[in-house]
């Protein structure tokens, strides 16, 4: 990562409350094409969320916790603030002085951008400020939240703008909190019903939603030079199972988060 950062741009997607089973099965049944080209042999990476709940997993996410490879460790991390006695910091490491990863790529000459989706990122309280607070630029609408049908669609024409905004030789750090996968999702199924309520079928068919509209924000934010790409989930949720459901919960499923990285080549089609 020391190699990396000064000389790629960066993209952290966050594909909100995703299921790793639902996005493993979506992949080997091929139904989500266009991130399944970009996956590691075509599949999800098996990791253990670092919170059972949004704002939880994304002040870890931040602070260079990324979800942990679902296998014993230890696993050095990609990022990670200079911490005495930290046991997965290696020399691969992109190690900053700073208390979290935004600030830490900003002093590395980054123009920090946050594209919210849920709640926690809508600055429209003290709470919901303190994550989308941590970067220089922010932006949310209530066309790129839960309630929204269009959201990943208005996100991505959003972080088109802003790319194209920038001077050519800026580097970018873009965040994109992807709310589409959260409830309420019922009506990303054709035929399924607000009364109906949600399911695990209308998470998988928002996911198929997200995996239609995610060429473009790659083009995009490959549109200027290489960029080194996390796509992740920061927990999963519960339908039922096991008589569960939601999350900020400490079953499996919310635990279980798929995960993958790898580099988007200048000029990625979309």
């Amino acid at each position: 990562m020391n190699e990396v950062v000064g000389r790629d741009d960066l993209l952290l997607v966050t594909l909100d409350t995703l299921r790793f089973d639902v996005a493993e099965e979506l992949a080997a049944a091929g139904r989500i094409p266009h991130l399944a080209r970009h996956l590691p042999d075509g599949r999800w990476e098996k990791r253990h969320a670092p919170g059972s709940f949004t704002y939880a997993s994304h002040q870890a996410i931040f602070a260079g916790f990324l979800p942990t490879p679902a296998v014993p460790g230890p696993h050095p991390r990609l990022f990670a603030a200079r911490f005495g006695g930290s046991e997965t910091t290696a020399d691969r490491t992109f190690v900053y002085d700073t208390p979290d990863l935004v600030s830490g790529l900003a002093a590395a000459g980054y123009r920090t951008v946050c594209l919210g989706g849920v709640g926690f990122f809508n600055r429209r309280g003290a709470l919901g400020s303190v994550l989308p607070g941590l970067f220089q630029e922010s932006h949310w609408e209530p066309e790129f939240g839960v309630a929204s049908a269009t959201s990943f669609e208005a996100q991505v024409e959003r972080a088109e703008k802003v790319v194209a905004g920038l001077e050519p030789d800026q580097r970018l750090f873009l965040f994109v909190n992807v709310a589409a996968l959260h409830q309420p999702n019922w009506f990303h199924l054709p035929g399924a019903t607000r009364d109906a309520g949600d399911s695990r079928a209308t998470h998988a068919a928002a996911l198929e939603y997200v995996d239609r509209h995610i060429g473009r924000l790659f083009a995009a934010a490959s549109s200027r030079r290489r960029c080194f790409t996390i796509v992740c989930s920061d927990h999963g949720t519960a339908y039922g199972d096991d008589g569960w459901t939601g999350h900020r919960l400490g079953h499996e499923v919310v635990w279980t988060v798929p995960y993958a990285h790898f580099f988007l080549e200048n000029g990625t089609a979309r």
